[in-house]
């Protein structure tokens, strides 16, 4: 017969290796490279963000561990992609535009975890919360901007305002959330006809630009040829005025030569410019120096060479001689 004491000795037992079994299984942990840990002490954050590790901890119900994710997460605003099928949400992408017009503009957020603390007890659904965030972010970009901006080259503008503005926001709700990237998927008009109507405009627009390109492309070219004309026309210029300054400064050297001959001997000199200026006046006429000395004229005839058919070259451009 099993005596009280036999049955209080096998609870106590029992208790014993259950509170050491739990003891044992609960006062250690494993963290992977691609999660991160907190520790609870009866549910309150305690201790610094634990690493990838093996890692120990007092007994649950005393401590208790949450592990979250560190990768990062898309959030997926305007639509719903599961399986390769996309399921769109227009209600919730319906904005208006800053010039009035109504618009529907999707976005995907990317976004991770910094402080598990924070992600698990500042907000009961952080989640909820950074896609309210998004939306508001959104809309308010787009409602301060012009429709042309928000479909055509605008779009990276936009981005950098709504991750600016999530960015704040996150910031200020303090709910461990880091955005670290925004992307406009879609941004289009609400219904076919006004695309239509939008895609003419944005067509006629383009042919404006291509024309304004091709005329300012004309004009450089006509510009640049009439710049270099006159850069011709002044080099050219320059030349000749170079020629005439150096053509002028030879002729004065010529006639200072000729001054000085003339001064050595005047007479010589002056028959010699008679008979150079009758030379240049009359070239084809044959020109003779005639001295009388009695019954007996002698003369001296002078020709043109032969072999010489250029024009002669005016007297003041020559040099004179006594000895002629």
């Amino acid at each position: 017969m099993i005596s009280l004491k036999q049955i209080y000795t096998t609870i106590f037992l029992v208790l014993l290796a259950v509170v050491v079994g739990v003891t044992a299984l609960t006062s250690w942990y494993t963290v992977d490279e691609t999660e991160q840990a907190v520790i609870l002490t009866f549910g309150k954050v305690d201790g610094d963000i634990k690493p990838s590790g093996l890692h120990f901890k007092l007994p649950w119900p005393i401590q208790k561990v949450e592990k979250l994710s560190t990768q990062t997460f898309s959030l997926q605003f305007g639509y719903e992609e599961k399986d390769g099928v996309v399921v769109e949400f227009p209600d919730e992408t319906k904005m208006i535009t800053g010039d009035e017009n109504i618009v529907l503009a999707d976005m995907v957020v990317m976004w991770r975890i910094t402080d598990p603390g924070k992600f698990l007890f500042n907000s009961n659904d952080p989640r909820q919360v950074l896609y309210n965030a998004t939306s508001a972010s959104l809309r308010s970009i787009i409602g301060s901007s012009d429709i042309d901006d928000a479909l055509t080259d605008g779009k990276a503008e936009i981005e950098a305002e709504v991750f600016e503005l999530i960015v704040s926001l996150m910031e200020k709700y303090d709910i461990g959330v880091s955005v670290t990237a925004v992307k406009l998927q879609d941004v289009e008009l609400p219904n076919e006809e006004v695309r239509k109507a939008f895609t003419n405009v944005t067509d006629a627009r383009e042919t404006m630009e291509t024309r304004r390109n091709e005329a300012n492309r004309y004009r450089n070219q006509q510009i640049n040829e009439a710049q270099g004309e006159k850069d011709a026309i002044i080099s050219k210029a320059e030349g000749e005025k170079t020629a005439r300054i150096e053509k002028a400064r030879g002729d004065v050297a010529r006639f200072n030569a000729l001054y000085e001959e003339y001064v050595n001997a005047p007479e010589i000199t002056r028959e010699r410019i008679i008979i150079e200026t009758l030379e240049y006046v009359l070239p084809n006429a044959e020109i003779y120096i005639m001295n009388d000395e009695g019954n007996t004229m002698k003369y001296f005839p002078i020709r043109q060479s032969e072999s010489t058919n250029s024009t002669p070259v005016p007297p003041v451009n020559q040099e004179g001689s006594g000895n002629n």
